[in-house]
């Protein structure tokens, strides 16, 4: 069994009845039952269990083949219940559910598990990122008398519960190499890069950025309703049309245009759950499907982290049924996501409840835009999260590296206001590829705290100083509680083997 950050001394088969287990189990308390194992004092260890019945009762709604994230696993396409990675009106649900009963979903990591628990992030710098995100669904919603979702009804989605998949209690972070996906500071962090993070119950550490403890909040990364076929020609349109002109036209901060501005349909790595690949209707389909990458009108890869235990989604309905789909499971996020794959990434489960709002596309959502389809979903925020009481907050101004002033741009101003905390952050004993990917998965705050004050945007990142295990806070005696050496180990990378011109900024060392 795979490392998952404690020893293992009761292990479960879930193919296997109680009796037949390595560690037979019990079903009485008796002070003559013998012990199975031993455990030494402040020693982690892991007991794996079945549930009451011994595996006697099952759901309808559980994806046994998708439990274990092992190098046993199955493929997407391979699922009893086929994964896919586009979005289209035509991919066929593979299940239906009533409203106000409590469905599970399970999904693996946003990858299909190309990312692995080991200690090389090659399969970072050399991922196919075509292929991604994998989603669990479609999945037709009904009323009690069975009728279906329809266009111009809200979908409210109800988190009961989530969590890794049991067995597979790890997740990553990383950054993708320049020439294959980049991140948001890509021009200053060019090489491929991986972090591994262990689960202890609802608290998260990495022996890659030592010094770092912290709770998730756990979410999904992804979870929306099918477009109709009006309303995906609308993503298609507009998003060519910033592919293709958006260099001319738009007066972003460079580092952007150093990645795609949009990606479009394309039938490499595509996956389309039960529609056939190399049939006629596969090939019309992936040419149409709309890439899961960027968050839409309906819902979709919208990286809310507070999208936790007892949060309502309200999605926009588009076609008949919904058809709901999920995944891109994070333990933890911090706002932005900023290296891309930046959550800490890992396979889960969903338990949801949904309620169809009859008309409520028109009665609660008002278009932002020429059609009743630019609206966008409504996100209610659960009462379950971490508790913070005291932060270090950075401030950026849509000033960029080169001193050059931006006209109220708060993707610039935020780029500043990372970057200010990374420089900081390293001077506490870490690599600034350890604080990149740290502020990308901890449960940091961003907020545009200004958009009005021409010319300059002003954006924050506040940081909990719980999370690390010295005081990180600036004062005037620095020993014995100032500034660390060098920790070591770092993160896992790779070398950068392009050429595009990296950023450095002129007042601090590299």
């Amino acid at each position: 069994m795979a490392h998952y950050g404690a020893k293992v001394v009761v292990p479960i088969d879930l193919k296997k009845k109680p009796w037949e287990q390595k560690h037979p189990l019990h079903n009485r308390w008796h002070p003559d039952i013998p012990v199975v194992a031993e455990v030494k004092d402040g020693e982690v260890f892991r007991v794996e269990m079945v549930d009451f019945s011994g595996g006697g009762i099952t759901s309808d709604y559980s994806a046994e083949d998708v439990k274990h994230a092992d190098q046993s696993i199955k493929k997407p396409w391979e699922q009893a219940l086929p994964l896919h990675n586009r979005w289209h009106p035509e991919i066929p649900p593979v299940a239906h559910v009533k409203v106000s009963e409590v469905f599970r979903v399970e999904m693996v990591d946003w990858t299909g598990s190309v990312i692995k628990d080991d200690d090389s992030a090659a399969d970072v710098k050399f991922i196919d990122l075509s292929t991604v995100h994998y989603l669990s669904g479609p999945i037709r919603v009904v009323d009690k008398k069975e009728t279906p979702a329809m266009p111009g009804d809200l979908l409210a989605v109800e988190i009961c519960n989530l969590g890794p998949l049991p067995g597979d209690e790890w997740g990553y972070t990383a950054t993708f190499d320049r020439e294959n996906g980049g991140g948001f500071l890509t021009d200053h962090f060019p090489c491929a890069t991986k972090a591994i993070w262990y689960f202890e119950g609802i608290y998260a550490y990495s022996p890659h950025i030592p010094g770092v403890r912290f709770p998730g909040l756990t979410h999904p990364g992804i979870i929306g309703t099918a477009p109709s076929m009006e309303l995906l020609n609308i993503w298609n349109e507009r998003e060519r049309e910033v592919e293709e002109n958006g260099h001319k036209s738009l007066k972003l901060c460079e580092v952007l245009h150093s990645r795609p501005l949009a990606n479009l349909p394309s039938t490499k790595g595509c996956h389309l759950g039960k529609i056939k690949k190399g049939t006629a209707e596969w090939e019309k389909i992936a040419k149409e499907a709309a890439r899961t990458i960027p968050g839409r009108e309906n819902g979709g890869n919208c990286d809310i982290k507070n999208l936790s235990r007892g949060s309502k989604i309200y999605l926009p309905v588009f076609v008949e049924g919904a058809n709901l789909s999920t995944g891109d499971m994070h333990f933890s996020q911090g706002d932005g996501e900023v290296s891309f794959c930046g959550a800490i990434e890992m396979s889960g489960f969903l338990e949801l409840k949904c309620e169809i709002i009859r008309g409520g596309m028109k009665e609660y959502l008002t278009p932002m835009g020429p059609t009743p389809l630019h609206v966008n979903p409504i996100f209610e925020i659960g009462p379950v999260e971490p508790r913070f009481s005291e932060w270090l907050v950075f401030e950026g101004i849509s000033v960029d590296e080169s001193g050059r002033q931006h006209f109220l741009d708060a993707s610039v101003a935020y780029k500043r206001a990372v970057l200010n905390a990374i420089d900081y952050l390293s001077k506490f004993g870490y690599s600034k590829e350890q604080v990149y990917l740290l502020l990308s998965c901890c449960p940091c705050e961003g907020r545009i705290s200004g958009i009005v004050d021409a010319p300059n945007a002003v954006a924050t990142l506040a940081i909990p100083t719980a999370i690390f295990d010295q005081d990180i806070r600036p004062k005037a005696g620095k020993v014995p509680i100032g500034p660390r050496l060098v920790r070591k180990p770092d993160v896992l990378r790779c070398s950068y083997d392009g050429n595009l011109p990296t950023t450095n900024n002129p007042a601090a060392s590299m």
